[in-house]
């Protein structure tokens, strides 16, 4: 038996947009993400966040099913929109009782609130090519956290900047639908400056524990295609983090599009990990490059090795242990827990269960990588199973399956997959059964 440490925190985690529902309740406003899910030809099939999993009205079902898995700790998002429906200016009372009663109902049932203040949904009002809104971020953390700082002990900044930066406003896939090389750049140089005021905000109220969550991705090739990569989709968001300033290699190549100053730099006390794939590359003088790359020309992105999950990406937990030894080597002394970790796969129900053993064979791959990290020195913490409940799969809609949970979007039924109860097993015996 592989048995983790008793200290380990095992979880799960969601985020607002994709799973709440009620849009329009409460006060709450439009979010960028409502204007883009409402957009035709944005989101496939026309799906929206609208009613979602309608977590907003079923949060104590919710909760009482992460009780009965025995989850540990549950990372869950507040949505900016509900908090201040304009961007800025005071606390929408309403917006923020409904975050109070989901922090309440999880500590009833022994489950630690882990609040991650950005996942994605930003006031329809803002925008992050503008500086001021970094400003606004750190205004709207204080209000969170005078309301919930008593109850909650770990606080996220934001959820994946890279995605909002590059994907939001690079590639335009994702909200706002940006896409514009500087933009980006800018959006993820006041990404950053939003987390550094965030964290003082957070620090000034009294917050024990202060994260950031970044998707990190190892690159597989020569060093030659594959540094540039890195620099762009993990180094922008680490050294900044975690050292003060950013790589000097990656503000060269930044020059090219627009001019940055010195990021602000706040230390933090716990790195959160998204962790789902690799990025296999090769030189390519043929190849455009990628947009969400700006300035990749000449490198081509090479097929998955092996099965993919439904979203297209190569299933490698050998790339988690990489990873984790990375940080663990190159970012020594800061704390590491895996925020995200999880596959779609195309789910159905047989005879009124949800058989997935293919992701029950990725998470006990995944969560196997994680041990020999452990037991080869990386500090990790914790483990956060993306999701617990199937949802809005952002640009996807609902075709793509993430949850332990199916939900069943017409009915709204909750259903535990074969994984939820093999994830179960692991939790109460604080490890796997197989060597």
């Amino acid at each position: 038996m592989r048995r983790f440490p008793d200290e380990f925190i095992w979880g799960a985690a969601t985020a607002s947009y994709q799973i709440e529902g009620a849009v329009h309740e409460d006060g709450r406003g439009p979010s960028i993400w409502d204007v883009f899910s409402h957009t035709p030809g944005k989101v496939v099939d026309g799906h929206t966040g609208d009613v979602a999993c309608d977590h907003y009205h079923r949060y104590r079902e919710d909760v009482a099913i992460m009780a009965d898995l025995g989850l540990q700790a549950y990372r869950f998002s507040v949505a900016w929109p509900r908090v201040q429906p304009g961007g800025s200016g005071p606390a929408n009372p309403a917006g923020l009782d409904f975050y109070d009663r989901l922090v309440d109902e999880l500590l009833a049932r022994g489950i630690a609130p882990i609040a991650t203040l950005y996942h994605w949904d930003l006031p329809a009002e803002l925008d992050w090519r503008d500086r001021a809104t970094a400003d606004r971020f750190a205004e709207y953390a204080a209000l969170v956290y005078g309301r919930l700082g008593d109850r909650v002990g770990t606080w996220t900044t934001l959820n994946e900047p890279w995605v909002s930066a590059f994907v939001g406003y690079g590639s335009g896939r994702h909200a706002p639908g940006i896409a514009d090389p500087a933009a980006a750049f800018t959006a993820a140089h006041h990404l950053l400056r939003a987390h550094a005021l965030g964290v003082r905000a957070l620090r000034a109220g009294g917050a024990r524990e202060v994260s950031l969550t970044l998707n990190l991705s190892p690159m597989i090739g020569d060093p030659s295609v594959t540094t540039l990569i890195d620099g762009l989709a993990n180094r922008l968001f680490l050294d900044p983090a975690l050292r003060g300033g950013y790589p000097e290699d990656v503000l060269a190549h930044i020059a090219k599009f627009t001019d940055l100053d010195e990021p602000l730099f706040e230390p933090i006390d716990l790195l959160g990990i998204n962790y789902y794939t690799v990025n296999r590359l090769a030189a390519d003088p043929a190849s455009p490059g990628h947009l969400e790359y700006p300035g990749s020309e000449g490198i081509a992105w090479l097929p998955p090795h092996g099965e993919p999950t439904e979203m297209g990406w190569e299933v490698i937990p050998s790339g988690l242990y990489d990873l984790l030894m990375r940080l663990t080597r190159d970012y020594p002394g800061t704390p590491l827990m895996i925020t995200e970790n999880g596959c779609a796969y195309p789910d159905t129900i047989q005879n009124g269960q949800v058989p997935d053993p293919a992701r029950i064979a990725y998470l006990e791959g995944h969560f196997q990588a994680a041990h020999q990290a452990i037991t080869d020195g990386a500090p990790l913490r914790g483990y956060l199973v993306w999701s617990l409940l199937d949802n809005f799969e952002w640009a996807r809609g609902y075709h793509k399956r993430f949850g332990l949970i199916h939900v069943g979007y017409d009915s709204l039924e909750r259903l535990p997959k074969s994984s939820a109860h093999w994830y179960r097993e692991v939790i109460a015996r604080n490890g796997l059964a197989s060597n």
